[in-house]
């Protein structure tokens, strides 16, 4: 008598993201092995991320370089305008890039930008600060040379200066230009870090705090609003930030990259305390690894559109996104990677545009290719067992649901046993019909005829004790979603 066919339906793929950290026996099926060039969606698909839309036409102002930051920069009059930097200059503009460094001395490209009172300030180790009121940039020749610098409490603040890693700066009442008059004044932790010695990194303000990052420590002070009666408020030792470029404000929450990973303060409503939360809990290792062999520095970005923070590791290619829509049971955030991509630095406007700058000048997070050119997408399962991984599976069904995609093949694969080998085959997806709607005072426009929907089915072969599957797709131009995989196999003698 045939033995019957059992079926795993994993509703959501990757609904929980990577989870690169536990053991992969018994993993829950809702976890990736590989989530890249995705992202998980409000709906809770596993969906391409978005592209890079160049906006730039000429580029050779950069010399070749990339984009080392972006800024948006609001004058006194409401106007906004997109600042960035690149071969040790300063520019303005997106689809030209206008170039206003005039005679200051810059020898390096990673600027900290605030906006404050109606004027910009950049600090950035080594350099003069600078000031730019939206006409010209000027040297703030005044401020102390640091590295990282808040606009907050009514002040500008700055720190981690060459010769100085313990003192923080603060400027005169409403006057970023002031900071030997007034009520301008400094800091030294020398006496107050908690294990007794560190180096400044950052500078953040967090509900009412002032929040100075050390490499391994933190050190929380209130009342900020009058500096000269500031209050030691907590410590937190054996954390820290690594870079300030890792920071990032989310509204409710600070989230930043510490020598033991993605961390972010957690916001208790009924005590007073400052918990911390290891958001790449699932990630870890590999989130330490990469830090570790990290050479030319790391970029950040909150979106609060798309609801999630990004983390790229520049030499290395790498952006982990962690989505903060909601946290998993042990605390954690749902992450994906995205690999090769064209994004090297960030900065959210106000009109929701997240901009984007790399080698080709200045682009939007938009559309479903980059620069006109397709990505890959990549998902892989942990190794299923069925419940039990001790006996045979002779696999004979994968039936994926695969959502959009604009005629472009996929393919799946399929493997046993944690071996490399995977088999595979080719699904044609299918192809979106365009309608046309709004004939009239207003243009034509084209709007998508409607979702389409692709569910192969999928002779699978061979057999194993685990099971692990997969899809890999170009996306080029449409987006593309995985939103259920059905896998079904019959359960034979013990191994």
């Amino acid at each position: 008598m045939s033995k019957p066919l059992q079926n795993l339906t994993i509703a959501a793929p990757a609904l929980y993201g990577l989870n690169t950290q536990d053991s992969p026996i018994e993993m829950q099926p809702s976890f990736a092995s590989v989530a890249d060039n995705l992202v998980v969606d409000e709906y809770g698909r596993l969906g391409a991320r978005k592209g890079f839309a160049l906006l730039t036409s000429d580029n050779t102002a950069l010399g070749g370089q990339s984009i080392s930051q972006v800024h948006e920069f609001e004058k006194e009059d409401g106007t906004r305008i997109i600042l960035s930097t690149a071969n040790n200059k300063v520019f303005t503009g997106t689809s030209t890039l206008t170039d206003i460094t005039g005679a200051s001395s810059i020898s390096s490209d990673n600027w900290n930008m605030v906006t404050f009172n109606g004027k910009c300030y950049m600090f950035q180790s080594g350099h003069t600060a600078l000031t730019y009121d939206g006409t010209t940039l000027a040297n703030n020749s005044t401020a102390p040379e640091g590295n990282t610098v808040l606009a907050a409490f009514g002040r500008i603040w700055t720190a981690d200066i060459v010769n100085d890693k313990q003192t923080v700066y603060w400027s005169d009442l409403l006057d970023g230009t002031s900071w030997s008059t007034g009520s301008s004044g400094s800091l030294n932790l020398d006496k107050v870090w908690p294990d007794g010695y560190d180096e400044i990194t950052a500078l953040q303000a967090y509900n009412n705090y002032l929040v100075i990052f050390g490499k391994n420590s933190i050190v929380i002070y209130s009342q900020a609003e009058d500096p000269a009666s500031m209050v030691l408020a907590d410590t937190i030792n054996g954390i820290g930030c690594i870079d300030r470029n890792t920071v990032q404000q989310t509204g409710t929450d600070l989230v930043f990259l510490s020598n033991k990973g993605v961390q972010s303060f957690g916001r208790l409503l009924q005590q007073k305390s400052l918990p911390l939360r290891d958001i790449s809990k699932n990630v870890r290792d590999d989130i330490v690894h990469l830090t570790n062999q990290e050479t030319e520095g790391f970029r950040s970005v909150y979106n609060p559109t798309e609801a999630f923070y990004l983390l790229t590791f520049l030499s290395q290619d790498i952006t982990y996104c962690f989505d903060l829509r909601g946290s998993l049971e042990d605390g954690s955030q749902r992450v994906t990677t995205w690999t090769n991509s064209p994004f090297k630095c960030y900065a959210f406007a106000e009109d929701t545009t997240m901009y984007v700058g790399n080698t080709n000048g200045i682009g939007r997070y938009f559309g479903y290719s980059d620069n006109n050119t397709s990505y890959r997408i990549r998902y892989y399962s942990h190794h299923l067992s069925f419940g039990d991984a001790s006996v045979l599976k002779i696999l004979k069904k994968i039936k994926p649901v695969l959502i959009g995609g604009g005629n472009v093949t996929a393919t799946l694969f399929w493997g046993y046993d944690h071996e490399t080998a995977y088999k595979s085959q080719a699904v044609k997806l299918s192809k979106s019909t365009p309608a046309y709607f709004g004939v009239g005072e207003y243009g034509i426009a084209e709007y998508t005829g409607g979702i389409t929907i692709t569910k192969p089915n999928i002779n699978a072969t061979g057999s194993g004790a685990t099971v692990s599957v997969g899809v890999e797709a170009p996306i080029n131009g449409e987006p593309l979603s995985l939103q259920q995989l059905n896998i079904q196999a019959i359960v034979g003698k013990m191994v």
